[in-house]
């Protein structure tokens, strides 16, 4: 018995596929390989490019007196790689996340930073040139107050999000922001850490800023901002010393207060506009205090001149660029508030550091982000940037220029596309 097979007349058109695994398998591949933002290529080009950067800049600073001490040339490099390796990935996992996953987490994060700064006060507590702010763990040096930044970030934007429509009244931005703040504040003051006091109330002053209120209310908690920096600052005799030391043009007390500034400006002023060359620093032979940490920056200008820290601050720079541009482009205020602490937060802190570097500021002790040697500090800021390349994917897409959105916009057939007339 002979069977036959129906095929469509010529010119019928095939039927529609039925659902099933093929056709999710090619959605779900589409979503995939979508194309990102500039945005997101921005500031994950800048932060990969920068974290590179850092590590080279870690090996050079430390490997020297790291051999002299007995310890290998290796070693400092091999912990901040460590902390990049495991930074890296979870940048871009949780740039995975979506915006409402952040506004979840916001209070869990806060509460959960918070007891983990507490913990310096046990005795996994350290203390370090008078700061106790780090704790110990299996021989693995932490600084709990780092995350702290990235939960009030998130803390801020959540509570100034749920009170969008209330922020014209000064009690609804005070209650919860400025007690809870303070709070947090305290924590870290607590432990005489001065330099990351003042990034905490700059982070709370841009999420202030970014939500809207009224100047008369932001004005308040910058007031109260200033006027606690200043108290801590008096009634500490080692940081009068330390701006005193800044005002004197002269910085005559080479030996005590004057020491670190005057060797971190002479090594910048060596490196000229070319460097010494990479590897050939001079004042990292163990002339320099903190030399691959909070003074980074002078070894980057000794070692490769004017062209690096030039280099370094366009990078930065670019970085800025992709974090405004979703500030800009978000329709999400949540979105807007903690991409604008986060972006304050990094590009401030490395503003006061190359201040510092430069004697524009009394030494405040704050890491430049990305290159400064310590850990906790690079996978802060690089789960910082995995939150902002979440919200660059959330940004809303640009409408398509297709053919039938030219004749919308036109009222004209496009070019090239033939048209029956009725005749």
């Amino acid at each position: 018995m002979t069977s036959t097979t129906t095929r469509p007349a010529r010119g019928t058109p095939e039927p529609a596929p039925r659902s099933g695994r093929g056709l999710a398998a090619r959605v779900s591949l589409g979503r995939v390989f979508a194309p990102v933002p500039s945005e997101f290529l921005l500031i994950a080009s800048t932060s990969l490019l920068l974290t590179g950067f850092g590590l080279v800049m870690v090996l050079s600073a430390t490997s020297a007196v790291g051999t002299a001490n007995g310890d290998r040339p290796y070693e400092a490099l091999f912990k901040q790689a460590i902390f990049a390796a495991i930074g890296v990935p979870l940048m871009f996992v949780m740039s995975r996340f979506p915006v409402a996953f952040w506004k979840r987490v916001a209070w869990p994060a806060l509460i959960i930073a918070t007891l983990g700064q507490m913990l310096v006060f046990t005795p996994l507590g350290y203390t370090n040139d008078g700061n106790r702010n780090w704790i110990v763990i299996g021989g693995l040096q932490a600084q709990p107050s780092e995350f702290l930044k990235l939960a009030l970030a998130l803390w801020l934007g959540y509570v100034l999000f749920r009170k969008q429509t209330l922020l014209g009244l000064w009690r609804h931005v005070f209650i919860p922001v400025v007690p809870v703040a303070v709070a947090v504040i305290a924590t870290v003051m607590a432990g005489h850490d001065l330099g990351t006091a003042m990034i905490l109330v700059l982070i709370v002053i841009a999420a202030l800023f970014f939500s809207g209120v009224k100047l008369r209310i932001f004005i308040i908690p910058l007031l109260l901002g200033l006027v606690g920096v200043a108290v801590l600052a008096v009634t500490s005799a080692d940081r009068m010393r330390r701006i005193m030391s800044f005002l004197d043009p002269v910085c005559a007390d080479y030996y005590d207060t004057c020491y670190q500034p005057l060797h971190g400006i002479w090594g910048l002023a060596s490196g000229g506009v070319f460097g010494l060359g990479l590897g050939n620093s001079k004042q990292k032979y163990d002339w320099l205090p903190a030399a691959a940490n909070d003074y980074i920056f002078a070894i980057v200008g000794e070692e490769l001149g004017l062209i690096g820290c030039c280099l370094v601050l366009v990078l930065l720079a670019l970085f800025a660029v992709g974090a405004f541009h979703i500030i800009r482009k978000t329709d999400d205020m949540f979105v807007r508030i903690v991409s604008g602490a986060i972006a304050i937060w990094i590009v401030g802190e490395a503003l006061l550091n190359i201040g510092v570097v430069l004697r524009l500021f009394p030494v405040l002790g704050v890491p430049l982000p990305f290159l400064s040697q310590g850990g906790t500090s690079l996978l802060s800021t690089l789960l910082a940037c995995g939150v902002l390349l979440s919200f660059a994917r959330s940004l809303p897409a640009r409408a398509p220029a297709t053919p039938g959105a030219a004749r919308l916009a036109t009222g004209r057939p496009a070019a090239g596309r033939r048209t029956d007339r009725t005749r």
